[in-house]
């Protein structure tokens, strides 16, 4: 199945204490069916020092459900839902998806 989220991505958060805010997709776990974004759903956590690391509380991204995140439609950065369609002619078709607000090719 193609993915409609993917790594790299640039997205709009629908709903949670983030509503409204953009970041770009840092990882996706389809098992989970979350994602890592960049900036968004921050937690804190207590770290161990370590030789290599310094100890005490650290800052990282949280996980969110991707039914409550939308892609940022490349042409004005409002959400929007995603299409797939085919290019191309013969050998050289390819699936490509496609932002249904303004018709734009998504890169990627």
């Amino acid at each position: 199945m193609a993915a409609k989220i993917r790594k790299g991505d640039k997205v709009v958060v629908l709903s949670g204490q983030d509503k409204g805010r953009t970041g770009e997709v840092l990882e996706v776990r389809p098992a989970q069916g979350r994602a890592v974004v960049q900036g968004i759903a921050m937690i804190k956590r207590h770290q161990r020092q370590t030789p290599q690391q310094q100890g005490g509380i650290i800052s990282k991204e949280g996980t969110v459900h991707l039914s409550n995140l939308a892609l940022a439609d490349p042409k004005d950065g409002k959400p929007t839902r995603v299409g797939f369609k085919f290019v191309g002619e013969g050998e050289g078709r390819r699936k490509v998806r496609v932002a249904k607000r303004s018709g734009a090719e998504i890169d990627g």
